[in-house]
């Protein structure tokens, strides 16, 4: 029985150290996609407001790294972007990057949202995985996805003096939290893979994000406007 057993541990354990280390893999790959994903987005805005190229590396920084330096703060951890210089390195190249993609790229516009909307789907990922490895509730796990993939985007609107899109009729943090709930439900009640549930949870947000600017739709209002009403 022990020699069936001990065969068994050597054939199993392994695999098991394996797949933990594919799956670490993958969520760098989420954590690193986001960073550039949202290094262009700060930069391609900045750059719209015609900042110089400081401007723009500080604009690309907080847009990466705002959300995730809350939600740490929020779970009492250390500031990940604080220990780890390849995030400062990758925000850093990306920015410069953007700077000379803008001589071959002008629709702004669209790129911009193309990297939001990305940043959103992987940073929302990220921000509901740190809940459920702190042991957080998993209402509260949706929230810190929510925080993690919208306030860089916050800040980044704040310093360039737009009301965030949050805040505006676009759908952007609804995305977040359906996304969310979503990757939260497929974990517990199906038996998919965790990276295709991963993949999928992206996919969604982004599709939500797209489908809701493309058909205009929008959350209910409580309010109509008229002639002395700020637009």
């Amino acid at each position: 029985m022990n020699t069936l057993r001990m065969k068994w541990h050597n054939f199993y354990y392994p695999l098991l150290i394996t797949h933990h280390y594919m799956h670490e893999q993958f969520n760098f790959a989420i954590e690193v996609l986001g960073t550039i994903s949202f290094a262009m987005s700060g930069s391609f805005a900045a750059m719209q407001k015609r900042l110089d190229p400081f401007g723009v590396l500080i604009i690309a920084f907080v847009t990466s790294v705002g959300g995730g330096t809350v939600r740490d703060l929020l779970l009492d951890i250390p500031v990940f972007w604080m220990h780890d210089l390849l995030m400062c390195a990758l925000i850093l190249i990306t920015a410069i990057f953007a700077m000379v993609f803008k001589s071959i790229e002008k629709n702004f516009k669209v790129t911009l949202f193309i990297f939001d909307s990305f940043g959103l789907g992987l940073f929302t990922i990220i921000g509901v995985q740190k809940g459920l490895n702190a042991g957080i509730h998993p209402l509260i796990c949706i929230a810190l996805g929510t925080i993690t993939g919208c306030f860089g985007g916050i800040i980044r609107d704040i310093l360039l003096n737009r009301i965030p899109l949050i805040f505006r009729k676009e759908i952007y943090a609804t995305a977040c939290i359906v996304g969310g709930s979503a990757f939260l439900l497929m974990t517990k009640f199906t038996s998919l893979s965790y990276t295709f549930i991963q993949i999928f949870t992206i996919i969604l947000i982004v599709a939500i994000r797209t489908l809701a600017v493309k058909y205009q739709w929008q959350m209910p209002k409580f309010y109509g406007y008229d002639q002395n009403s700020e637009m």
